[in-house]
């Protein structure tokens, strides 16, 4: 949500990501259990017992939504799937997938795993604040052992519901997939219960405001816009894959492409080609070898009183892995590319030969047109 999440470490083979969002989250748990669960449950504190306790609620709700997503993560790659990674943000966690799921099969126990995994932490977190009840020092630990156990079962609880992308909508999914064998269909159904349920989620929201809880009201309303646009969005992203699915990169490449000349000046490249064509990334030719790739941002580095003088030759550089893609690979990893390096352009090379250039505009008219189609 504000920018690239940061990486914190590896389990499994998996990096766990934060995006700065969280941080909001986990100041308001931290603020709210300190300055009133706790309290509220336990009183007589000092009250900086009371904050120690409200950061190691929040730090056990990380490692809690971790511990679930871990689990989607290990089931997923238990059936073949490519996992990226878990990333945690403002409204909880997402286990990143490569693909949609190979099977119905593979989709049930995938979602199931995360519930599942937090009614198991659940039980030991209530069975050791059980062991280790009693008056005393011991009281504060017992509170937080009794807060994480009881939010975790709230997590299984609140991700069974049938509507996607919640688990229990992943679960509805997988269930009408395999009576009906057909993901796009149960995709679509799972997606319209979702997108009800994110609306009810709104309209509670603005109920809890007018009756006088504006913060949980806030909340409330902030979960249900994200499920009810993660529905939405869910659905179009298996549109799109479907959409492109076996699609080589050479069907939506432009063959010939604007391409610059290593021996004209920066200046000529400013007036001739990037005034002219508006694009921020050219490939720069000597013949139909690909030299190089000049960016705009290479340009913007060089002071105008100097551009006359100097040529493109001594600002291209060789065509990296971020921006040059083969002709026979999938086009849905170029838009992978392109969304993780925020290119809207790649070189499209073979063995040092430039062959054109693929543009996301193209990729998405192509979409846009071939949905129309089926639609109809």
């Amino acid at each position: 949500m504000f920018g690239k999440p940061l990486t914190l470490f590896r389990i499994f083979g998996f990096e766990v990501k934060v995006d700065f969002s969280w941080l909001i989250l986990g100041f308001l748990i931290v603020w709210s259990l300190a300055t009133g669960l706790f309290p509220s449950w336990h009183k007589g504190f000092d009250p900086s017992v009371y904050w120690i306790m409200g950061i190691a609620g929040a730090v056990g709700l990380f490692l809690s939504i971790v511990f679930h997503e871990i689990w989607h993560s290990l089931i997923a790659r238990r059936f073949g799937l490519d996992m990226k990674g878990i990333t945690l943000f403002l409204f909880g966690g997402v286990a990143e997938m490569g693909d949609e799921p190979p099977s119905p099969k593979a989709e049930f126990f995938l979602a199931l795993a995360g519930p599942a995994s937090s009614v198991v932490l659940a039980g030991l977190l209530l069975g050791v604040s059980l062991v280790v009840r009693g008056g005393g020092p011991l009281t504060p630990v017992v509170g937080v052992l009794n807060y994480l156990g009881i939010l975790n079962l709230i997590l299984a609880g609140f991700n069974m519901i049938p509507a996607f992308p919640l688990d229990g909508g992943r679960v509805l999914r997988a269930v009408l997939w395999g009576l009906k064998g057909d993901l796009r269909a149960a995709t679509k159904v799972a997606s319209t219960i979702g997108g009800g349920l994110g609306i009810t989620l709104m309209l509670l929201g603005a109920l809890q405001f007018l009756l006088g809880n504006p913060i949980g009201g806030l909340w409330t309303l902030l979960i249900g816009i994200f499920v009810r646009s993660a529905s939405r969005s869910s659905y179009q992203q298996l549109l799109f894959r479907r959409a492109l699915e076996g699609e080589p990169v050479r069907k939506f490449m432009i063959p010939n492409p604007v391409t610059v000349a290593a021996d004209i000046s920066i200046e000529e490249l400013v007036d001739d080609y990037i005034y002219k064509y508006h694009f921020k990334m050219y490939p720069v030719v000597a013949g139909d070898r690909l030299v190089g790739c000049v960016t705009l941002d290479q340009v913007k580095g060089v002071a105008r009183q100097e551009r006359p003088a100097r040529k493109v030759a001594e600002l291209a550089r060789e065509c990296s892995a971020d921006n040059t893609i083969g002709p026979d690979v999938d086009v849905l990893t170029a838009l992978a590319l392109m969304s993780r390096t925020g290119r809207s352009r790649l070189v499209v090379a073979d063995r040092g030969k430039l062959l054109g250039v693929i543009a996301l505009k193209d990729i998405m008219g192509f979409i846009a047109l071939k949905l129309d189609l089926e639609e109809s």
